[in-house]
């Protein structure tokens, strides 16, 4: 429990600072920084998993395809929250994409509890009421559905879904997940660069360090 929270809260740190990160690049559409996250993020993952040696759970791929199923769909579901995100910081919905991930663990909590039967105790539940609230306040506040809020909670919420039915390790999921994207997002980094909007080669020394790093950041 201890572990989980720890993790979970440094995790949305991070989520939370990412914006600063993103904002650097607004000048770039997010359908350009998406591939070459996409990219980098299997090239550092390549790289990190020859250095640990951890290979061997490639042949559980062969022999369980039940795996690469729910990968390729939590690739897809990935892919999506990332887009939405990027283009939300980048197009000035910064406070929609927070929303999402407040939203985010209530989606979590209410799948737990659907699809895997883990039980609240009362306080978890005042917990959720309270939280809940907020979203519904913030939701008011806004007069509008916040569609960005809502796709980047449920798209995660179910990512992670997908994620454990695929019983890998994060690290060997997570890889397992850019090399499946890899190759649309190299080819649409070829498409871009023949119709001349190539950001990477025409783009300064900062940009290209930003978006090389966005893969492993």
């Amino acid at each position: 429990m201890h572990s989980g929270i720890f993790f979970a809260a440094t995790a949305y740190l991070c989520w939370g600072l990412f914006p600063l990160y993103f904002k650097a690049l607004h000048h770039i559409p997010a359908m350009v920084i998406l591939p070459h996250r996409m990219v980098w993020s299997a090239v550092f993952l390549a790289v990190l998993l020859l250095f640990l040696r951890r290979w061997n759970w490639l042949r559980l791929i062969v022999t369980h395809k039940r795996i690469l199923m729910s990968s390729l769909c939590s690739a897809l579901l990935l892919c999506l929250n990332w887009f939405v995100y990027i283009w939300a910081v980048n197009t000035g919905h910064i406070v929609d994409a927070s929303l999402g991930y407040f939203m985010n663990p209530l989606v979590n909590i209410l799948i737990g509890a659907i699809f895997f039967h883990e039980k609240l105790r009362n306080g978890q539940w005042l917990a959720l009421a309270l939280a809940a609230a907020g979203v519904a306040w913030l939701t008011l506040q806004a007069d509008a559905l916040p569609w960005i809020g809502l796709t980047l909670a449920f798209s995660f919420a179910f990512y992670g879904v997908m994620r454990k039915l695929a019983h890998l390790g994060a690290l060997e999921g997570l890889a397992l997940e850019s090399f499946i994207l890899f190759p649309f997002a190299l080819s649409a980094l070829c498409y871009f660069g023949a119709e001349g909007v190539d950001y990477y080669v025409n783009a300064d020394a900062a940009d290209r360090i930003l978006l090389m790093a966005g893969g492993p950041i």
